[in-house]
């Protein structure tokens, strides 16, 4: 049994066009739960619509502990709002899990825009998890998917942290379990970050976090403002972009 879990904070832009991607995955979930942090903006009703069960959540960590509390599953998928999964993605992920026997796993990223900055940038970012995946475990929050036995043996996700709270959880599980960077799929992420802080900005903002990580120093303190549910709303050509590649069929050599 699978459960999707997405913390959220005023992701009514995003929201469903991810609700709809689980909707028509050729292996669906078996339960979607959002935790909200308090949204303004009808993020709850829009999951409810979706069918999805709503929980009180918080900060990431804390939203995806939250959902992981009442999930059914014997996998959890912890997912970003802003990710719009293919339609075999799940199939794929977990075909791969059970070929590779994981206990844990993320994925590669592809971005949900057409400038080659933001490809380069992302193909680097897949890179980096590659190469470390047997040394220095990584995995972005956006996708995390992981043995429930395994999350709540190892306590779950680290509240108290304010960055880097995803690649604490995957480096304390992967001294349990059996950690993968997933090849058969990618999952698209959206680039508003970059697009709203600039790639300079975030580029410093994460190096500074992987010095962290890499020192072994929890972040529970920022020099600088990372807000959580904080952003613009989308665009036109944005929304095109997301249904022009969730329905595009990557070519041989684009292939993972």
């Amino acid at each position: 049994m699978i459960s999707v879990i997405i913390p959220t904070l005023n992701e009514a832009a995003y929201l469903p066009f991810l609700l709809e991607a689980l909707g028509r995955q050729t292996r669906r979930p078996d339960e979607v739960i959002v935790a909200d942090a308090g949204s303004e903006d009808g993020t709850p009703e829009i999951a409810q619509a979706w069918g999805a069960q709503v929980v009180r959540g918080g900060r990431p960590a804390v939203g995806r502990n939250a959902g992981a509390r009442v999930a059914r599953g014997t996998w959890l998928v912890f997912l970003d709002a802003d990710v719009v999964p293919r339609s075999d993605f799940i199939e794929k992920a977990f075909q791969e899990i059970k070929d590779r026997r994981l206990d844990i796993a993320t994925c590669l990223m592809e971005p949900l825009s057409p400038r080659p900055t933001d490809r380069v940038f992302h193909e680097v970012a897949n890179g980096y998890l590659l190469a470390l995946q047997w040394v220095s475990p990584r995995a972005p929050g956006f996708c995390i998917l992981v043995r429930r036995d395994l999350h709540e043996a190892i306590g779950g996700f680290d509240e108290t942290l304010l960055l880097a709270e995803d690649h604490d959880y995957v480096q304390r599980a992967s001294c349990r379990g059996r950690f993968g960077v997933l090849t058969s799929v990618r999952i698209l992420v959206s680039t508003r970050r970059v697009e709203e802080e600039g790639p300079f900005s975030l580029l410093l903002k994460y190096l500074w976090a992987e010095a962290h990580v890499w020192a072994r120093r929890p972040i529970r303190s920022l020099p600088f403002a990372y807000e959580f549910g904080r952003h613009r709303p989308l665009q036109p050509p944005e929304i095109e972009a997301i249904y022009e590649q969730q329905n595009r069929v990557p070519s041989l050599d684009e292939a993972p």
